[in-house]
């Protein structure tokens, strides 16, 4: 079974990005699965991926602003390429200007 998860983290207040609506879509644009992050940043997708791209859409604008907070980035998209039987753990960094991304483990 190929899995994801994520985890986000607030780099600016350094501490976890909780309650960020994320949306995990397959290889041909549909939506897979939708969550929002724990208390401690992190989601986990209970989907099998079949191989070839898929995105990550973190909903950034929103939850930013619930915090009343101004963002550059609206929405992060992460694609990433699948193939069998692995999991893909995708960490962000956010803040308010700037964001990075890794795959964790």
């Amino acid at each position: 079974m190929t899995t994801c998860s994520t985890h986000v983290l607030d780099a600016a207040l350094g501490r976890p990005a909780a309650g960020l609506r994320v949306h995990l879509g397959g290889p041909a644009g549909e939506v897979l699965a939708t969550g929002a992050t724990d208390a401690d940043g992190r989601l986990r997708f209970e989907v099998d991926l079949q191989p070839g791209a898929h995105t990550l859409s973190f909903e950034t604008g929103d939850w930013f602003a619930a915090a009343g907070r101004a963002t550059l980035y609206p929405l992060v998209g992460l694609t990433f390429q699948a193939e069998a039987e692995e999991h893909y753990h995708l960490a962000l960094l956010l803040s308010p200007y700037s964001y990075t991304t890794y795959r964790g483990s």
